[in-house]
C-alpha cells in the first residue's frame, strides 16, 4: 500500500502543477494521504497512471538486475562445467536455453534450435534444466542430468522431448530402458550433488534474469523469453557475434 501511495503521489505531483511546489519529503504522511485521496476523487484515472509508474519502475529494476547478472555471472551462465553443452564446444557464440520437459513450447522450439546448430557450426548450446511444471518435470530433469554419467544425455534429452502427453516418472523410466540406460544407476545418480546444484543454479539464474516461463534463451546480452523460430535465433546470434 505504501508503494502505491508513493506512486500515486509521484503521479499527482507530476500531473497537478500546484502541488509540484512541495515534495514528498516536505509533507507528513497525513498530508500525503490527503493529497492522494483528493487526487483520486478529482481524477480517478490517476490510479492507472500510478500503477503504470510502479510497473515501469519494477521493470527497470528487473532489467538492471538482469544486466548485472549478465555482466557479473557471465562465466556461470555460459561456462558452468555442471551444465550440458551441445553444438560446437569451441563456438564463438553461446546460446543458453532454459527449458522444461513438460513445456509444449519447448518441444516446438527443439527443431528450431537443432536447425540453428546444423546451419551455424560456430554456436555453443548450453542447456539449463529448469523444471517448473510439476513433479514429472522435476523427475525428468534429474533423470536427464543423471544420464550424463552414462554418456547419453543428448540422446535421452531428445527422447524425453519427443514423448507424447505429460512426462511423468513412469514414462521417463520407460524411455530410459528403451534407449539402453542402466535404470538402477540412473536412480542412484539422480540424487547426486551435481544434479541438485544444476537445478538450484537454474532456478537462481532464471529468477535474476526475470524469466517467468519456458523456453527462455540468453544469447549474448539479449534475454529472449518464449518460443523463437530459427531465423530469429540466428539474428540474435549474428548480433552477438558482431558485438564481439
Amino acid at each position: 500500500m505504501k508503494l502505491l501511495i508513493n506512486a500515486l503521489l509521484a503521479a499527482f505531483l507530476s500531473l497537478v502543477p500546484l502541488a509540484a511546489t512541495a515534495t514528498s519529503d516536505e509533507l507528513d504522511e497525513a498530508r500525503v494521504r490527503e493529497l492522494v485521496y483528493e487526487a483520486i476523487r478529482d481524477r480517478p484515472e490517476i490510479i492507472v497512471e500510478a500503477l503504470e509508474l510502479l510497473q515501469q519502475r519494477d521493470q527497470a529494476q528487473q532489467a538492471a538486475a538482469a544486466q548485472s547478472l549478465l555482466s557479473d555471472q557471465r562465466f556461470l551462465l555460459e561456462r558452468d562445467p555442471n551444465a550440458p553443452v551441445l553444438g560446437n564446444p569451441d563456438g564463438d557464440v553461446t546460446v543458453v536455453e532454459f527449458f522444461d520437459y513438460n513445456c509444449p513450447f519447448c518441444k516446438r522450439a527443439m527443431p528450431e534450435v537443432q536447425g540453428l546448430l546444423a546451419d551455424d557450426g560456430n554456436v555453443r548450446l548450453v542447456y539449463r534444466e529448469w523444471p517448473i511444471l510439476g513433479e514429472g518435470s522435476d523427475f525428468a530433469a534429474r533423470a536427464a542430468l543423471a544420464s550424463r554419467n552414462q554418456g547419453q544425455y543428448e540422446e535421452f534429452h531428445t527422447a524425453l522431448m519427443g514423448l507424447k502427453g505429460r512426462v511423468e516418472e513412469a514414462s521417463v523410466l520407460r524411455m530410459a530402458k528403451k534407449i539402453g540406460l542402466d535404470v538402477d544407476q540412473l536412480r542412484t545418480d539422480m540424487g547426486s550433488p551435481e544434479v541438485e546444484a544444476h537445478i538450484a543454479t537454474s532456478m537462481q539464474l532464471a529468477q535474476t534474469l526475470g524469466f517467468s516461463g519456458t523456453p527462455s534463451f540468453v544469447i549474448g546480452d539479449a534475454r529472449v523469453p518464449g518460443f523463437v523460430e530459427q531465423a530469429r535465433l540466428q539474428s540474435f546470434v549474428d548480433e552477438s557475434r558482431e558485438a564481439q
